[in-house]
């Protein structure tokens, strides 16, 4: 988190169109970036390249070079919002507000994904560009490529899951979707968090995540490796915890792996708070000069914190040098660079935007629409005995109920929709003029049972609040809640009572759960005909749950976490070796909700496996080809998965772990051929002793199904290795 004094700080530099009719190298465009920024570190004063150690980049007025600063942006622009993310004085605006990004996670739709992405990148770019705002700035703390390994986490809202490579697709796909496609210059810069196993609260400026070298490369860091390798971003952000015992924001690998394996040459920053809780909270250092040295060295180029005065006094006691100074700063620049603020805006294709076009995008009815389908395509139906779809022509009363229908909640990283609809509100627009929708937001004077009572049809809507219905920071209401800094304490639904009171009153009661993590419901999976589950603050999350509940889209959403029956089965929240029993990877214990599951309004048959070759080698890929029978009466999207297993393996590989997916569109009645390229890289473990990536030789097991526990079809491939 920045501490909210920071968002005041910033001075952006103007334009200073003059400076062009200077001539410096690092203007010419057409010298290798490197070239330009060797000149441009030889013109700056030291104080200028400390300047540029802050997450508010000042620019360098007299070179013609602009300032931008950092943004949050996890599933749309956070401009103002719950943390009053906008500068003071600077324009604060609406922005389109998607799903949270556990919600996104659950479309399995990277396509999707990256449009989004794109979509929050341009109205970035307009507020950053329209005269009446000039409020953004171009570098955005996002996509959050933590794994959700443990569903207590407080922050779970803002994860792709628990699986490495479901995390990593999604990863690439928003950092693609944020940069944009220009051979020269980056729509916006995707900043990555949080750099490294930073997936507990409690504790977090002072706890270790403990584990090996294997687990690191394969598991924890690897959304990141591919974030940088495939996805383009060079950035991210080092996370508060240690990891075996040294913390991130000094760590070895920050340099050692990312910069040197990868190829990270942009900026590595501080979470907020970060430097200074290396002396209050860690206790790794005796003093914030040594401190700060110590980032420098290890590689940090940005301090989302107090910095400049404790930089300046390790500078003047030798503990770092203005050349180490000009090492790290260099990443920065090269950020600003490829945001085009050294060049002039003409020759920049994304400098126009909200110039050219001042139509305000979150007004736009793309916008909506966009917002939407990501609504709809995140919805999993987790349960149905043949209650929905509900016919709106037919029922002529409705009763929802609960403390989640009539609210649209924006969470801690989120900004403020242009507008949102309830779950209340979408229930009315979708259903028939003849029908009455009646609501109760609880069972006070028997109000949720009589409305049941009398009522055809039952929806009830509950969940977790992501601010806690506005209480202070690190609090929650109930124990079952997380947010950031707060690990939740309990698993089991508070409000299942409400659901059970409302089922008595009527069986054909549906459950929707609108919460931003799992929870342990297993009377409800008994009992309760319908479930769905959807995340939370999306603008259009009424329009989209209705959508899915009238049957005028079929769902296919996916869960991305395994829900488990009860909290006994989880192991302790500090241990980070996943193979204890951890993910459905390493699991012993049968799921409430397996991951990947997800049920649609058809049904579908896998048959007829086929493999482009019998063997794969690593740098090689197979295609994996299924053919998908809608056999049902509805059209509908599916999400086909692969998984493979490794039974000849001397390592302690999973049984079943995820290497590929697509999700389809199926007409009613009609078969698709789905194709899968399954990459000799995805089946490579970790080599201590080659300290790379190895394909090990031998069988592997192929599992093409809609779940991790519904493996429809099966087939064979043959590793042979390097």
């Amino acid at each position: 988190m920045i501490a909210r004094t920071l968002l005041f700080m910033l001075v952006l530099g103007g334009p200073a169109h003059s400076i062009w009719a200077q001539s410096y190298p690092f203007q010419n465009r057409e010298l290798p970036d490197d070239e330009r920024l060797d000149n441009l570190i030889s013109l700056m004063t030291l104080d200028e390249k400390i300047s540029h150690f802050s997450p508010f980049l000042p620019g360098i007025p007299r070179l013609g070079i602009r300032g931008t600063r950092i943004v949050e942006g996890l599933h749309g622009f956070a401009l103002s919002g719950p943390a009053n993310w906008a500068l003071k004085g600077k324009g604060a605006a609406p922005t389109t507000t998607f799903p949270q990004a556990i919600g996104l996670a659950q479309t399995w739709d990277p396509e999707l994904h990256e449009k989004l992405a794109a979509w929050e990148a341009y109205e970035i770019r307009y507020l950053t560009h329209n005269q009446h705002y000039k409020s953004a700035g171009l570098i955005i703390l996002a996509p959050n490529a933590d794994l959700g390994r443990d569903i207590r986490w407080g922050r779970t809202e803002e994860c792709y899951g628990e699986d490495p490579y479901l995390a990593s697709v999604m990863t690439v796909a928003y950092v693609k979707g944020l940069q944009g496609g220009d051979p020269r210059y980056w729509k916006t810069a995707s900043l990555m968090k949080h750099f490294l196993a930073n997936s507990n609260e409690n504790n977090r400026f002072i706890n270790s995540s403990d584990f090996d070298e294997q687990l690191f490369r394969e598991y924890y860091s690897y959304p990141f490796f591919k974030g940088v390798v495939e996805g383009g971003s060079r950035a991210y952000m080092a996370a508060y915890n240690k990891y075996n015992g040294i913390p991130c924001t000094v760590h070895p690998v920050l340099t050692d792996v990312t910069v040197k394996e990868w190829g990270q040459n942009g900026i590595i920053c501080t979470d907020g708070g970060g430097f200074r809780h290396l002396v209050d909270s860690h206790h790794y250092f005796p003093d914030y000069p040594e401190a700060a040295a110590a980032c420098i060295k290890a590689g940090i180029n940005m301090f989302l914190d107090r910095y400049k005065e404790d930089l300046v006094v390790a500078l003047e006691k030798g503990m770092t040098s203005e050349e180490e100074i000009d090492r790290v700063i260099r990443g920065t620049l090269r950020v600003m660079l490829k945001l085009g603020l050294m060049d002039p805006e003409e020759v920049n294709p994304y400098a126009s935007i909200g110039v050219a076009d001042t139509i305000r995008p979150w007004t736009k009815p793309g916008a909506r629409e966009l917002a939407r389908r990501a609504t709809v395509e995140s919805v999993v139906l987790m349960k149905n005995e043949g209650l929905l779809p509900l016919d709106g022509n037919t029922l002529k009363s409705i009763a929802v109920i609960g403390p989640s229908a009539d609210l649209v909640v924006s969470d801690w990283y989120a900004g403020t929709p242009p507008y949102a609809v309830t779950i209340l509100e979408g229930i009315r627009n979708a259903a028939g003029e003849g029908t009455e929708v009646r609501f109760a937001a609880s069972n006070k004077a028997d109000s949720a049972i009589i409305a049941a009572r009398n009522a055809d049809v039952a929806i009830v809507c509950v969940g977790n609040h992501p601010l806690s219905y506005g209480l202070g920071w690190g609090q929650n209401h109930v124990a079952s809640d997380g947010r950031e800094e707060v690990d939740r304490q309990a698993i089991s639904l508070e409000q299942e009572d409400l659901v059970k009171l409302v089922r008595a009153a009527n069986p054909n009661t549906v459950l929707v759960l609108v919460s931003s993590f799992p929870y342990a419901i297993p009377w409800s999976k008994e009992h309760v005909p319908a479930i769905l589950h959807i995340s939370q603050s999306s603008q259009e999350l009424g329009n989209g749950v209705a959508d899915v509940l009238f049957g005028r889209e079929s769902p296919a959403g996916r869960l991305v976490q395994t829900w488990t029956a009860s909290i006994e089965q989880l192991q302790p929240i500090l241990d980070y070796d996943i193979r204890h029993g951890r993910t459905y990877m390493y699991d012993p214990h049968e799921p409430l909700f397996a991951f990947g599951h997800g049920l649609s309004y058809t049904t579908f048959e896998y048959a007829d496996l086929e493999l482009s070759s019998a063997s794969i080698r690593n740098g090689t890929s197979v295609d994996v080809t299924v053919s998908v029978t809608n056999t049902g009466e509805m059209d509908s999207d599916e999400v086909v998965q692969l998984y493979a297993g490794f039974p000849d393996s001397e390592m302690d590989r999973p049984d079943k772990s995820l290497k590929g997916f697509k999700r389809v569109h199926i007409p009613a009645g009609e078969t698709l051929k789905v194709t899968i390229a399954l990459r000799g890289d995805e089946l490579r473990y970790w080599n201590q002793a080659q300290h790379a990536f190895m394909m090990e030789p031998g069988k592997v097991n192929l599992m093409i199904g809609s779940s991790s526990a519904d493996i429809r079809i099966k087939g064979e491939l043959e590793a042979l290795g390097q």
